[in-house]
């Protein structure tokens, strides 16, 4: 596991109001999570799991509410916020024509956080070694996804943002994913995962739906921005 830096702190979002393309998401959603937490986003497609992640990750301004890291505004420094977050999206944003490894370390240069000695780790902790220096195009897309969560794993990041981590998975890698996340929470990290299975993210992990979180009259306030 590599070293978290910067440390984890606690991470809140208060009051929360979302619409995208003109169209209400939810309102008042509220969240904390502390050091070594995790939080699982349940609900049904469409319901503002991935929104949730994007706002976390300062990708996606609420119209309401505030994101919050040890107390500050997220707002007050994105480029810190950004250099706290491990973000896994529906795309493994590989290219074809580059190694599993290429590919992880290219990804993880940009984000200035590059360790031969963590993402060796990470490539061994999710069983990549043998296809560590095969082309990307040639892997199936249970191992892509493998390369897209080694570059997680690898990132010394404090927070992971995850979106459906498991799609392509079979039940030996999501075992894999779930030590990875038991190692990253036992260093204090921090994890917000959006899944349909059963992963385990491990003891003392909460749930949230923000299907929960309906836009209703009392936010009529906000109405006007959709406008």
């Amino acid at each position: 596991m590599a070293q978290l830096s910067p440390a984890p702190a606690r991470l809140t979002a208060t009051d929360i109001a979302v619409a995208r393309g003109g169209r209400p998401v939810f309102a008042g959603l509220s969240l904390a999570l502390a050091p070594g937490g995790a939080l699982r986003l349940a609900g049904p497609n469409g319901g503002g799991k991935s929104t949730v992640l994007r706002v976390v990750a300062g990708l996606l301004s609420p119209l309401k509410g505030r994101i919050s890291w040890d107390g500050t505004a997220i707002t007050d420094d994105p480029g810190a916020h950004a250099r706290r977050i491990a973000y896994l999206g529906h795309a493994d944003a590989l290219k074809s024509a580059l190694t599993a490894r290429e590919n992880a370390e290219a990804a993880l240069a940009v984000a200035g956080r590059a360790s031969p000695e963590a993402l060796d780790r990470a490539l061994a902790a999710l069983d990549l070694q043998r296809l560590a220096d095969l082309p990307a195009g040639w892997l199936s897309a249970g191992q892509r996804r493998r390369v897209a969560l080694a570059r997680v794993v690898a990132s010394g990041c404090p927070l992971w943002l995850l979106d459906e981590p498991t799609v392509g998975l079979d039940a030996a890698s999501v075992g894999a994913l779930e030590r990875a996340i038991a190692d990253h929470r036992t260093a204090g990290g921090m994890i917000i995962a959006a899944t349909h299975i059963a992963l385990d993210l491990g003891a003392g992990d909460a749930s949230l739906d923000p299907g929960a979180f309906p836009w209703t009259a009392a936010a009529s306030a906000f109405d006007e921005a959709l406008v």
